[in-house]
C-alpha cells in the first residue's frame, strides 16, 4: 500500500506565521509554545485559538498556577482578534490551580480527561504547562512519573483527534524535559532588548512532516495581535535565473526622468535591474531618485519609495507628495530604530503587489542600516543581498541611494563592500575647480550592455538635476583631487 496519508493543515489565523510553518498547522498535532516571560506565549495561543474555534470546531483552554483566566481575559480582550461571542461559546476556559496544587500527576490528568470528554473540544491549550510540571514534580506520592504523565498526556489528546499546544517558559531547546521530543511542533519565541530597541522573534525548531522555513523571524506585538515577518526566502537556482534573464532585459529600457542620462546609461537603465546611486551628503541622490519615480508615473508605472531620510526642499520635489497622496507613488516612511529587514521587505512586497508597482527606491542604504535594529546590523549585508534578490525576483527596477565619505583621497562605491550585488552604479562626486566645488557623475557599470565611460558635471536646480557636457578630467578627477584649467598650446614655432 502507498497511498500517503493526507494531513489536513489548518490556518493559524496569525499573519507569516502559516508562511514560515510551511503552509499552516497540522492537523491533531501536539505542539509546544515556549520562550522566556514576556515573550508572546499566550498572546500567540490565544490569537491562534480564536482564529481557529467554531460552533463545530470548540476549544478548550486550561490555566494552571500562571494566572487566573479573569486577570488573563482582561488583557487578551484588547487585542482585535478576541471575539466576546465566542467566550463560553466555542472557547471555554477551565482553571487547574486547584488540581495542580495537590502535586498529583493522576488528578492533573484526570481533571484534563474529564474536560475534554465532556467539552469535545478540536482545540486543547494549557497554559503554563511549565509551571503544572515543577509543582506536581515537588512530590511523587502515588503519582506518574514525569515521562508517563507526559507521553500518556499527548497519546490521549491525540486519541481524541485534537490539536494541542502547551505553553510554557522553557528557556531553551535544550531544557532537559520530556515534552521537548514527544511534541510534534516547537515553537521558539524570544525577545531581546538593545538599548533603546527590542527585538522579538520567532523560530520553528520542529514541525514533523512539514517544510518550515528554517531561521530567525522577526515579529511584533500590535493592538491586531502578533505579525511575523518571514526571512525571504532565495532559491537556490535563483542565481541562474538572474543570469540567464539579464540579456532579456537588457533589451527593455526604462527612461530616468534626467536629460542625458539615459544616453549615459547606454538607452536607458534595463527593465528588472537594479541601480546603485553612490555619492556623498548633497550631491544630488534622492533628487535623481524622485525623479526616476516621476518619470514612472508619468510613464504609467507605479512606483514606490522606502524613505529613512529627509525630504528634499527643492519646489519640483513637492510634486512627489502629490503623487503619493494621489495614490499614484506608494510611500514606506519610518525613522524607527529596532526594524529588521524581514520586515520592510515584508510591507515593501505587499504594498508592490497592491499597486502593481514596477519601479521602488530605497533612500538610502545609510539610513536604512540606522532605522535597522542593532541586533541585525552585523548581517545587515547579507540581509540586502536577500532583498535585492526578492525584489529582482518580482521583476521590479530598484534604485538604491547610498551615501558615501567624499575623504578625495579614494574612490568606493559603498560602504557595505555591496556594489556587486547590483546591476548598474552612477557614482556622484565633488571636485575642485579654480577653487569651487563642481558635482560630476559618471556611470560605472551596466550589466550586458555598453554604456558612456564620460565624467561629466552636473548641476541642482530648481528643475532637478541638469547633466551638462563631459570634463576635461585629468588623472584621479573621480577620486576627487583638484584639477585645473588646460595652459594654451604653444611651440617654438608659433612664437616666432
Amino acid at each position: 500500500m502507498n497511498d500517503k496519508v493526507a494531513i489536513n493543515l489548518l490556518n493559524t489565523g496569525v499573519p507569516g506565521l502559516d508562511q514560515i510553518l510551511g503552509g499552516g498547522l497540522p492537523e491533531f498535532s501536539f505542539n509546544l509554545i515556549m520562550g522566556p516571560p514576556g515573550s508572546g506565549k499566550t498572546t500567540l495561543a490565544h490569537h491562534i485559538m480564536f482564529a481557529l474555534a467554531t460552533p463545530e470546531r470548540p476549544a478548550l483552554f486550561f490555566t494552571t498556577l500562571g494566572e487566573p483566566p479573569l486577570k488573563m481575559l482582561r488583557y487578551q480582550q484588547q487585542f482585535s482578534f478576541f471575539d466576546f461571542d465566542k467566550v463560553n461559546g466555542s472557547i471555554r476556559f477551565v482553571n487547574l490551580s486547584e488540581d495542580v496544587a495537590t502535586a498529583n500527576y493522576d488528578q492533573v490528568l484526570a481533571r484534563i480527561t474529564q474536560e475534554v470528554e465532556s467539552f469535545s473540544p478540536a482545540l486543547v491549550i494549557i497554559d503554563s504547562f511549565r509551571s503544572a510540571v515543577l509543582e506536581t514534580s515537588r512530590q511523587s506520592r502515588g503519582a506518574l512519573r514525569l515521562q508517563q504523565f507526559i507521553q500518556q498526556l499527548g497519546v490521549l489528546l491525540s486519541g481524541w483527534l485534537t490539536t494541542a499546544f502547551l505553553v510554557g517558559e522553557f528557556l531553551s531547546s535544550s531544557d532537559p524535559n520530556p515534552v521537548l521530543t514527544v511534541a510534534d511542533g516547537l515553537l521558539s519565541l524570544d525577545q531581546k532588548v538593545y538599548r533603546n530597541s527590542m527585538v522579538r522573534q520567532l523560530q520553528v525548531l520542529k514541525m514533523r512532516g512539514q517544510d518550515t522555513r528554517p531561521g530567525m523571524h522577526t515579529f511584533r506585538i500590535t493592538s491586531a495581535g502578533i505579525e511575523i515577518f518571514a526571512a525571504a526566502v532565495v532559491r537556490v537556482d535563483a542565481g541562474e535565473a538572474t543570469r540567464a534573464d539579464i540579456a532579456l532585459k537588457s533589451e527593455v529600457r526604462l527612461t530616468m526622468g534626467v536629460p542625458r542620462l539615459d544616453e549615459m546609461l547606454g538607452g536607458g537603465l534595463p527593465s528588472g535591474y537594479s541601480l546603485l546611486v553612490a555619492g556623498p551628503s548633497g550631491s544630488g541622490k534622492t533628487i535623481l531618485a524622485t525623479a526616476f519615480l516621476a518619470e514612472g508615473v508619468r510613464c504609467g508605472e507605479p512606483g514606490i519609495i522606502v524613505a529613512f531620510e529627509q525630504t528634499p526642499s527643492q519646489s519640483w520635489v513637492r510634486t512627489l507628495d502629490d503623487l503619493v497622496r494621489s495614490g499614484k507613488i506608494g510611500l514606506i516612511n519610518t525613522r524607527t530604530l529596532d526594524l529588521s529587514m524581514d520586515e520592510i521587505v515584508q510591507h515593501l512586497i505587499h504594498l508592490i503587489h497592491k499597486m502593481k508597482a514596477t519601479r521602488v527606491v530605497i533612500d538610502s542604504l545609510s539610513g536604512f542600516e540606522l532605522a535597522v535594529a542593532p541586533a541585525f546590523r552585523e548581517d545587515f549585508r547579507e540581509s540586502l543581498f536577500r532583498m535585492i534578490t526578492v525584489l529582482s525576483g518580482l521583476g521590479v527596477t530598484v534604485l538604491l541611494t547610498s551615501e558615501l565619505e567624499d575623504r578625495y583621497i579614494d574612490l568606493r562605491f559603498s560602504p557595505y563592500g555591496s556594489a556587486f550585488l547590483t546591476d548598474a552604479i552612477i557614482v556622484q562626486r565633488y571636485i575642485e575647480v579654480e577653487s569651487r566645488l563642481k558635482r560630476v557623475m559618471a556611470v560605472v557599470k551596466v550589466r550586458a550592455s555598453v554604456h558612456s565611460t564620460e565624467i561629466r558635471q552636473f548641476e541642482i536646480t530648481d528643475e532637478g538635476v541638469v547633466i551638462g557636457d563631459p570634463v576635461l578630467a585629468y588623472e584621479g578627477l573621480l577620486a576627487g583631487r583638484p584639477t585645473r584649467t588646460p595652459a594654451p598650446e604653444t611651440s617654438e614655432r608659433g612664437k616666432s
